[in-house]
């Protein structure tokens, strides 16, 4: 399998890393491959937001699978959240093992959630350091008034 990082870049140095918009599109479109390779089908829509040391995908629409259908009618929407939640447990590495490769940088913490109604995912990265182009303001609570 041809990594993610190695395939042509639209612009520039095949060598060189993605950054801003292209980065974020990479990481929807790497995201939504993992999603449809691992798990039989894919997000209708994937939009990735990054913030400092965050990146965040939002996942919408990955519909449900026959398995998760039949669970859902019968009235378990618990256990399907339940499911998806171990299935990103599962291919976790595989999740930041991708992060890692497009944004030269180390997957410090990744989270997972699952929501049913609307069915949205949220896989959220925090990495070692920041994405240069990419800002936050922090404040900081001193404890005065």
């Amino acid at each position: 399998m041809e990594s993610i990082a190695s395939q042509p870049q639209a612009h520039g140095d095949p060598e060189e890393k993605l950054q801003g918009g292209p980065l974020l599109s990479a990481i929807s479109t790497a995201s939504t491959q993992l999603m449809r390779a691992s798990y039989g089908r894919g997000p209708i829509k994937a939009k990735t937001y990054a913030l400092d040391d965050m990146i965040v995908c939002v996942l919408r629409g990955t519909g449900f699978t026959p398995l998760e259908r039949t669970m859902l009618d019968a009235g378990h929407p618990e256990r399907v959240v339940a499911l998806r939640e171990h299935f990103q447990i599962t291919i976790a590495e595989r999740y930041k093992a991708m992060i890692e490769e497009l944004t030269d940088r180390k997957v410090a913490a990744f989270l997972s959630q699952a929501h049913l109604e609307p069915d949205i995912s949220l896989e959220v990265f925090f990495i070692d350091r920041p994405l240069e182009g990419f800002g936050t303001v922090e404040v900081v609570d001193d404890g005065k008034v």
